[in-house]
């Protein structure tokens, strides 16, 4: 199936989705993540979840990764398509920017290369890793900016899709899947 078709019916099924459903849903990706073998890292970067798009809830991951005394970084839009990252502190004020998507005002900057782990948000992904997101590119360009070895792990509500008919080697592909029912590995 194409991206468009896709990106189309992933978010008519997320629109589906309760609020009970999307936090049920994502307590079980969140505890489902500690089977990964992700855990031997330092530096962890999670999407701020947009509530409002019913997304994977990530404020069920950010416990775990404290508990685990893991360093985390979130993302601030920056110009053009591009990020910046930021450590996630007690004191981190987080405001939801003019597409009302959750992000720190300010802080510690990380690069993306110390980057370890990053938690990728999508609404679609395939068999072979490739994921669908909201088609402006900024995970793609923020990933191509992180080390060759840096571990991406997709976070969905729903199972695989066989193909993505048209993945291109432009998109960069994950290296896990999360879902409530099980870990896909690429």
């Amino acid at each position: 199936m194409l991206k468009a078709e896709l990106r189309a019916k992933y978010r008519k099924k997320r629109n589906l989705l309760t609020s009970d459903a999307v936090s049920n849903s994502s307590s079980k990706i969140a505890n489902r993540m500690l089977n990964l073998p992700v855990w031997h890292f330092l530096y962890y970067h999670v999407f701020l979840s947009i509530a409002e798009n019913k997304e994977v809830d990530t404020s069920f991951i950010l416990p775990v990764l404290q508990g685990k005394d893991k360093s985390i970084a979130v993302s601030k839009m920056h110009k053009g398509r591009s990020l910046k990252h930021f450590l996630l502190l007690d004191n981190t004020l987080i405001k939801n920017n003019r597409l009302n998507i959750p992000e720190p005002v300010d802080g510690i900057e990380v690069k993306e290369t110390s980057l370890d782990v990053v938690f990728v948000p999508l609404l679609a992904f395939d068999s072979s890793g490739h994921r669908v997101g909201y088609g402006q590119g900024y995970y793609d360009i923020f990933l191509r900016k992180c080390r060759p070895n840096i571990i991406k792990v997709g976070l969905s509500f729903f199972e695989a899709e066989d193909i993505i008919t048209d993945s291109t080697a432009d998109d960069v592909a994950l290296n896990y899947c999360v879902t409530p029912n099980m870990i896909y590995s690429f």
